[in-house]
């Protein structure tokens, strides 16, 4: 099993979601989000399953009426036939996984694992083959990240010297003490919120002092990791005899259209931040 559900944390809530473990598959449809638009996709494709990153009923509900969002997604499936399969925190810490997939996309080859949270391998930290100035490595991710409309956001100096870099898919703003131990020029993680990232700059010491921080955004860190599970999935499963096809989601379940008023590099100081 590539993602066993028992490697996922405690919290989480993974695997078949919607559907008969019995029904046959032929067509999968790989999403980071199961959203209505995602489960439209997979209808017009005629996909027989969604499997997704970030899970339809992470927390309890009460209700699957289609007068709400989720209601109405778990009805879509139903009706017409469509299973849905979360792999969540077991792919993160899956190898490969989210964060494998991440780490390449920022140029790092040999990786290992940032913490071990609840025994398992949690975020990926490395060394890049040469040292870049942290501006060039953010427009060198930018560059490997699928287009987003807010982009990545950088709290440090752009001529930081940057070699070690820690990273982790998705939220990570609760794993600064582990990116210290390891010793990380830079941490890439996303959804950084205000209080945790100015305190962690705080304590780099605001300048010059590291970790830098880079926010790439929850849905661009995490999608990398589907064009590599497509393969793997189209590899393992047509090995097995399966006559399978395997596409990924062209739907982008970021939240948002667009950004005014950014400031590129050099256009404020750190402490006007």
């Amino acid at each position: 099993m590539m993602f066993p559900p028992d490697t996922a944390q405690s919290w989480d809530r993974v695997g078949l979601v919607a559907g008969d473990p019995e029904q046959p598959v032929r067509h999968i449809l790989l999403a980071v989000d199961p959203t209505l638009a995602v489960i439209a996709e997979a209808r017009e494709a005629g996909a027989d399953l969604i499997i997704t990153h970030h899970p339809l009923l992470l927390r309890g509900i009460h209700s699957v009426a289609t007068t709400t969002a989720k209601g109405a997604a778990v009805t879509e499936l139903i009706v017409h036939d469509i299973a849905l399969y979360c792999a969540h925190t077991n792919a993160d810490v899956a190898d490969p996984g989210v964060g494998q997939a991440l780490a390449l996309a920022c140029g790092l080859t040999d990786t290992e694992p940032l913490e071990i949270t609840e025994g398992q391998e949690l975020g990926r930290v490395g060394d890049l083959p040469e040292a870049l100035e942290l501006a060039d490595f953010a427009a060198r991710l930018v560059a490997g990240l699928p287009p987003t409309a807010g982009g990545i956001r950088v709290a440090g100096p752009p001529d930081g010297t940057v070699r070690r870099v820690a990273v982790l898919g998705g939220a990570g703003d609760s794993a600064f003490a582990a990116v210290r131990a390891s010793g990380a020029d830079v941490y890439v993680t996303a959804d950084l919120r205000h209080h945790p990232a100015l305190e962690a700059r705080e304590e780099a010491g605001i300048g010059a002092g590291t970790p830098y921080l880079v926010d790439a955004g929850h849905y661009a860190s995490e999608s990398l990791w589907l064009p590599g599970l497509a393969t793997r999935l189209m590899s393992e499963l047509g090995a097995a005899g399966a006559r399978l096809e395997v596409t990924v989601s062209q739907v982008r379940t970021d939240p948002w259209d667009f950004v005014l008023g950014a400031a590129g590099p050099g256009e404020h100081t750190q402490g006007d931040q």
